[in-house]
């Protein structure tokens, strides 16, 4: 399933989504060479996330191939900054495109939550954590870690405290027949997370790391930080301006406390 908009009307110009969107765009086309080698290679492993170099558990110098004339050479570096920096790199055009979506999807209503500067802060912070969440579960593994994953899982946990009856539109591929379902976010939302929580089982130890892949736990851990931190963030007069639109919009009534919104 595949979501492609949401009964959730956007408030306020999402300016730092689209923001965040371009200057990854931006990143991937200037600096990873729009996927082309070597600078697609060069930038995953130069400010990609390296669990094992940065918490020091490299026995020495590893030679990691990415592709067939070009490997990463970890262990010589430790450097913090590539746990933000690697938020903002992709592997593929299909990882880029299939990010960002989810980011416009449920970005604009959660920066409309908080407001531009608190999102801005929120999203890196979400996307920390779920670093560390991958890092600390697979601390000796030498793979680069790269994506905008994490960062939107902790969108995603924030939007299912927000707005979990606000219903969601899906895409359902079934074989070559394709059709469309309307459900409510915490519903998706929550089949996303079991997802994961499937996925990262065979995860949990060092040896699966070595081959790479989704980092599923990485995932897990941005979407319990957004949840969590979602209201630490939100400003409760912008929520309460959000769920009256969504009540006048949706049911053609105005919003009121208790009306199970909350």
């Amino acid at each position: 399933m595949f979501p492609y908009r949401d009964d959730n009307p956007t408030l306020r110009t999402p300016f730092v989504t689209a923001g965040i969107i371009a200057v990854t765009t931006v990143i991937w086309v200037v600096v990873q060479g729009a996927g082309s080698q070597p600078a697609l290679a060069r930038s995953v492993c130069e400010l990609g996330a390296i669990p094992g170099e940065l918490l020091g558990r490299l026995p020495e110098i590893m030679r990691i191939p990415l592709t067939e004339n070009l490997a990463c050479e970890v262990g010589v570096r430790a450097t913090w900054y590539t746990v933000i920096t690697s938020i903002f790199m992709h592997g593929s055009w299909f990882h880029l495109i299939g990010n960002m979506w989810f980011l416009w999807i449920f970005g604009n209503n959660v920066e409309d939550s908080m407001g531009h500067v608190r999102f801005a802060a929120f999203y890196l912070i979400c996307g920390t954590i779920a670093a560390f969440a991958q890092i600390f579960a697979s601390p000796s593994s030498p793979i680069p870690m790269v994506g905008a994953s994490g960062a939107i899982s902790g969108i995603m946990g924030a939007y299912l405290v927000l707005y979990p009856r606000v219903r969601v539109h899906m895409l359902v591929f079934l074989g070559f027949w394709v059709t469309t379902v309307a459900v409510p976010a915490y519903l998706m939302l929550f089949y996303w997370a079991f997802l994961q929580l499937i996925g990262s089982l065979p995860a949990l130890g060092d040896v699966a790391q070595e081959k790479g892949g989704i980092a599923f736990l990485a995932h897990l851990g941005g979407f319990v930080a957004g949840a969590v931190l979602i209201k630490l963030f939100a400003k409760s007069e912008l929520v309460d301006a959000h769920r009256r639109a969504i009540a006048a919009q949706v049911f053609n009534e105005p919003w009121r406390s208790g009306s199970g919104w909350e």
